[in-house]
């Protein structure tokens, strides 16, 4: 027989719902602050990706005097193109990236507005336009 000193173990329902409570408030702050982190990261490797590209093309241009037409593409940059006189061996690029999503880089030369070129990713959807996180990301 057990004393009324001794007691069994084990929680009270106070305490597992004192705990519930604070696990809840720590999921209320904490996530809200990780969602959507991911699509921004995608985001911005795919600007550093397309930077990392604009500096190939530079070279590119350095070595050739111009930059690869559109119909040449980016290939231009792993495969040595007809137009290429000092094309550096090896390539500028080792392969053809792609963006965060999967999808080839866009890329034509001349570019608008009197750009030598224009490069850019089609974001999230893979189509020309859209908004936030489906938006074009073109590089600068």
């Amino acid at each position: 027989m057990r004393s009324s000193s001794q007691r069994a173990g084990g929680f009270t329902l106070i305490e597992v719902m004192v705990v519930v409570v604070i696990l809840g408030i720590l999921a209320a702050i904490i996530v809200p602050n990780v969602v959507g982190k991911d699509e921004k990261a995608r985001v911005e490797a795919t600007k550093d990706s397309l930077h990392s590209i604009a500096s190939a093309l530079e070279m590119y241009k350095l070595d050739n005097h111009h930059y690869p037409t559109t119909q040449e593409g980016l290939q231009a940059l792993v495969t040595k193109p007809p137009t290429a006189t000092n094309w550096t061996a090896g390539g500028y690029l080792k392969s053809m990236p792609k963006d965060s999503w999967g999808n080839d880089f866009q890329y034509v030369s001349p570019g608008p507005n009197g750009k030598p070129f224009d490069l850019y990713s089609l974001g999230a959807d893979g189509q020309e336009g859209g908004d936030g996180d489906n938006a074009d990301i073109h590089v600068e």
